[in-house]
């Protein structure tokens, strides 16, 4: 690899230490080059050597480099670049002080959960696959596991781990059928208890009368030990996985004509969404997820938000005068 691109002669010995010293990936070293060829082109510019930038400097290359629209997080890579060139000067005796520690990277905003809306939440709920060879068994499970995850707000993990009822030895969860309610081990292994609705009571009993015959036909080793009390089992009789979970709701949004592949947890914060949208209940929907903290549910009032703007966008006869005059 070339370092002659780079002017500065103490940046070429950097180079030359990371790659033959710490014996970095080419690639690694690489983007060592690129951030370094930033710093040399703001070098020059202010006509300063590496050894004279402050950390003044420093904040004024930031904060152009965040104006210009570099996102949060390639800055940071940035800097992460910088510092140990940085650091390696102050080990030679170039530098008293590392001018780029202290120095972060702005804030990134945390993205939106994703999350269906309710129509397609709907869609994928009351899809019906067409009749092939062995298609119901198939449907009947699906559609319950797709009436819990958006009924109840499970987690993938949760909906896994649910069990035949509460009578095993090694329960993670199971269905309390006369009460309406699902009982599962979350994260930290705390238990929490949500509610089951109508539509998913009855899609789970249709699955679970299904469930029982292909057991009672199954291999001898699939009646034994985990698999035997898992209430979601593939063909074999053993438990589902999270993965398979994952394949399962994805092939089917698919099918069902959604645009977007569907995966587990883009219900769980449907249901959150829907449910504070209909509620503006934060406490509840708190409790029914699991959230030990309560900031972690209030990302879904950020959702909620967007849904009530988009209406007042399409609804209000000022909004798109308001929208007009601000562009002006």
């Amino acid at each position: 690899m070339v370092w002659g691109e780079l002017a500065h002669p103490l940046m070429r010995a950097y180079l030359e230490h990371v790659r033959f010293e710490k014996r970095l990936a080419t690639r690694t070293c690489q983007l060592y080059v690129e951030d370094l060829k930033k710093l040399s082109e703001l070098l020059d510019e202010s006509g300063l050597k590496p050894e004279e930038a402050s950390s003044a400097d420093f904040r004024r290359w930031l904060a152009r480099m965040h104006s210009s629209g570099r996102t949060p997080r390639g800055i940071a890579l940035i800097l992460s670049g910088w510092r140990g060139f940085y650091t390696w000067l102050g080990r030679q005796g170039h530098v008293k002080v590392n001018p780029v520690n202290g120095i972060k990277a702005p804030k990134s905003a945390k993205p939106l959960p994703k999350a269906l809306s309710v129509d397609d939440a709907v869609m994928l709920a009351e899809y019906h696959a067409p009749k092939e060879v062995d298609a119901e068994w198939y449907e009947l499970r699906d559609s319950a596991m797709v009436e819990l995850l958006y009924g109840s707000g499970l987690r993938v993990s949760e909906l896994a781990g649910l069990d035949v009822d509460s009578a095993h030895s090694k329960v993670r969860g199971w269905i309390d059928f006369e009460g309406g309610e699902a009982h599962v081990l979350g994260k930290g292994s705390k238990w929490r208890t949500v509610p089951v609705g109508a539509q998913a009571l009855e899609a789970l009993q249709a699955w679970r009368a299904v469930r029982d015959e292909r057991v009672k036909s199954a291999e001898p080793s699939a009646k034994k030990g985990d698999d035997a009390s898992a209430l979601f089992i593939g063909h074999n009789a053993t438990r589902l996985t999270p993965q398979s979970i994952w394949q399962r709701l994805r092939r089917r949004s698919l099918n069902a004509g959604l645009s977007t592949p569907v995966h587990p947890h883009m219900l769980r914060h449907s249901f959150a969404s829907h449910l504070l949208q209909s509620s503006s209940d934060l406490r509840a929907v708190q409790e029914m997820l699991g959230h030990a903290n309560i900031s972690t549910t209030q990302v879904y009032t950020r959702l909620d938000f967007q849904h009530l703007a988009k209406a007042y966008d399409s609804a209000h006869p000022r909004a798109s005068r308001v929208k007009k005059s601000l562009k002006k």
